[in-house]
């Protein structure tokens, strides 16, 4: 049986990725440069080592961009679309009735802790997680499962025990290198990238039953 559900947070509790692309895309334009989807996706769910996109322009392209103002205009860009977005369908749901039935609670994400405890304070969220785990935690954020065994020895439960409610396919990639079984909830951004590990594809969490994650043999797919 279930006993634990781990959540991401970018892009699975709210939906931050679909902002920050739209918010870097279109300062990219603005120097006449393409910020494809494919290029951006090497940084969803991790770190900002393989791809920074505040820096490419500058780093790789050597345009001649001010660093400070062009962080800080992404940033107001960021922040006046987040003020659009909720806490995604079925997530409360699922946190109320975890909570109702036992079901210990973690946060595991490749951000900051000042930034993901910013925003579970914001949506009255953060007091449902017994633990949070975040890129202050760990030497190696996702894909690398070290973000997952941090958060399953807290919670004091075994792989086989908890589930991960995530959106990347960084993401799927650290729950399946945990031994965990993955449901996938992909956003308008994730839902176009290319997932190569086993997971459970759903659209949102109200098209599962939480009785049937938490007591029925767990089904993925490749």
């Amino acid at each position: 049986m279930i006993k634990a559900l781990i959540f991401d947070f970018d892009g699975t509790i709210i939906d931050t990725e679909t902002a920050w692309y739209i918010a870097f895309r279109d300062a990219y334009k603005e120097h006449g440069v393409d910020l494809t989807l494919e290029m951006y996706s090497e940084c969803i769910g991790t770190s900002l080592k393989t791809f920074n996109p505040y820096e490419y322009l500058i780093t790789d392209l050597n345009l001649p961009i001010d660093r400070d103002a062009f962080r800080e205009s992404i940033q107001l860009q960021h922040a006046a679309l987040m003020n659009k977005e909720k806490v995604r369908p079925g997530i409360q749901e699922y946190l109320e009735q975890a909570s109702k039935a036992g079901i210990k609670l973690a946060v595991a994400s490749s951000s900051k802790r000042e930034w993901v405890e910013q925003h579970l304070e914001q949506l009255k969220l953060k007091d449902y997680f017994e633990v949070i785990r975040t890129a202050d935690d760990v030497a190696n954020v996702k894909p690398d499962p070290e973000l997952y065994n941090h958060a399953l020895e807290a919670l004091g439960v075994t792989p086989d025990e908890a589930v991960a409610i995530e959106d990347s396919p960084n993401g799927a990639r650290a729950a399946a290198a945990a031994g965990m079984h993955c449901v996938v909830i992909s956003n308008t951004i994730t839902g176009t990238l290319e997932f190569d590990m086993p997971h459970q594809r759903l659209s949102c969490l109200t098209d599962l039953q939480f009785n049937d994650l938490i007591s029925k043999p767990l089904v993925t797919t490749v």
